[in-house]
């Protein structure tokens, strides 16, 4: 570790070049993820602010528990620290197949829990009703198909027409990070008739690009967080004033996904089944996107005893 041997000797490489070739690297090793590309390239202009010119070799445990203290002092949350950290142990792993590093020394410091990491909000059918109200063109089209088929936003967007098979009534996901994200999907009456539509566009993408040819659309965030505003604020005397958070309704597109997962889990769909529609390979996942209410617990209960009443009642009254 201390260069000692030739056989093991490191190449001292400062972080801020080293994350520049990783950079490179992580761009092309992500080509069929995109967003995962973008969100290693964000947390890599907050990690190469903090450790500049440092040796990558000379990164240890500690100096990042000092990246992460920096980070919580300006109130960062939680799930922006586990992307960051996520990121670091990536380009660790790379620099040590490049020899700048001997060990990952962000196996040193303990991540964020998922608990805490993650933002998951349900819609409640008020919340649904209201942004639908709003939501129009490809924002529109593209929610309403995350919430009907529980399919990641990237996987909507990047739809072409021979995915859609509106006979057989399907819906073909064909790239994935994992086997099991390579489905076939059912398609509800209200997707087949989105689909319907959409497939006359004249394009091979079921969401083209407006401005680049031959190209899908990107980013729906830009249109959603319009919905978002105007939802959450109203004219007073000719002013936008923002309503009081109790009345404001706050998601990600993503949080849609959540939403389709906790009505089927609520409805009783059984988790393994759930976790093949969703696309992830075992049950530890997919219980993230499961939120069941107070109320739904309750009416399990309630379900749950009333069958057991059912089958005393062969056996004669109960005695105390």
């Amino acid at each position: 570790m201390q260069g000692r041997d030739p056989n093991q000797r490191l190449v001292v490489r400062r972080f801020n070049e080293a994350a520049a070739d990783f950079l490179k690297w992580a761009e092309g090793e992500y080509r069929s993820h995109p967003n995962s590309y973008k969100r290693i390239r964000g947390s890599f202009a907050s990690l190469t602010a903090f450790f500049g010119s440092t040796p990558v070799g000379a990164i240890t445990g500690g100096l990042i528990e000092d990246f992460k203290s920096g980070r919580r002092r300006n109130d960062i949350e939680d799930v922006t620290l586990r992307h960051d950290l996520c990121a670091l142990s990536t380009f660790f792993q790379y620099a040590m197949k490049q020899r700048w590093a001997a060990r990952n020394p962000v196996r040193e410091t303990k991540m964020p829990s998922d608990a805490d990491a993650v933002r998951m909000h349900v819609l409640t059918p008020a919340e649904e009703e209201a942004y639908f109200r709003k939501a129009t063109g490809n924002l529109r089209d593209v929610a309403r198909l995350i919430l009907l088929q529980g399919c990641r936003p990237d996987e909507i967007v990047r739809l072409l027409h021979t995915d859609i098979d509106l006979f057989g009534r399907k819906l073909q996901i064909q790239k994935g990070k994992t086997k099991a994200a390579r489905r076939t999907l059912t398609l509800t009456q209200e997707s087949m008739q989105i689909f319907a539509r959409r497939l006359k566009n004249g394009s091979e993408w079921v969401f083209p690009s407006p401005k680049l040819l031959g190209r899908p659309i990107k980013r729906l965030n830009t249109q959603h967080d319009a919905v978002l505003f105007a939802l959450n604020h109203e004219k007073v005397d000719g002013k936008w004033v923002e309503r009081p958070p109790e009345k404001q309704i706050q998601f990600v597109l993503y949080d849609l996904r959540h939403t389709f997962a906790t009505r089927l889990a609520q409805d009783r769909v059984d988790l393994a089944t759930l976790a093949a529609i969703l696309g992830h390979t075992g049950l530890r996942s997919v219980m993230k996107y499961v939120h069941p209410t107070a109320e739904h617990q309750e009416a399990a209960m309630l379900h749950y005893d009333s069958k057991l009443m059912k089958g005393r009642a062969s056996f004669g009254p109960v005695v105390a």
